[in-house]
């Protein structure tokens, strides 16, 4: 009978997420919710931050959407500048420019 391994690749210490302690109350409910399903704490909060991420989903892309227009550009451009590192805070003087321009286009 032959086995068949898989082997699993360790992300790059690089794409690892570090979060900050997350308290004792927290921490021992993570303990306790890892071990009743059966996996390691790292896997659980893992699991749980992708299930709390799919759900807020549509609110985030409102969010984005939000800001996009906001600057005036589409929803594509503005996820893009997220990932990209592209994204900067408008301050209250640039808004009132672009609102200016904006204006000025009509």
């Amino acid at each position: 009978m032959s086995q068949i391994l898989i082997r699993q690749e360790m992300p790059k210490k690089t794409d690892r997420l570090q979060i900050p302690g997350i308290g004792e109350w927290y921490a021992d409910l993570l303990r306790i919710d890892a071990t009743i399903n059966e996996r390691s704490e790292p896997q659980q909060a893992s699991s749980l931050l992708c299930s709390k991420l799919q759900e807020r989903e549509p609110r985030i892309r409102e969010r984005v959407k939000y800001l996009a227009d906001k600057r005036g550009i589409t929803f594509e451009e503005m996820w893009n500048d997220i990932l990209t590192g592209k994204f900067e805070k408008l301050t209250p003087e640039e808004f009132a420019e672009l609102k200016q321009l904006e204006q000025a286009d009509s």
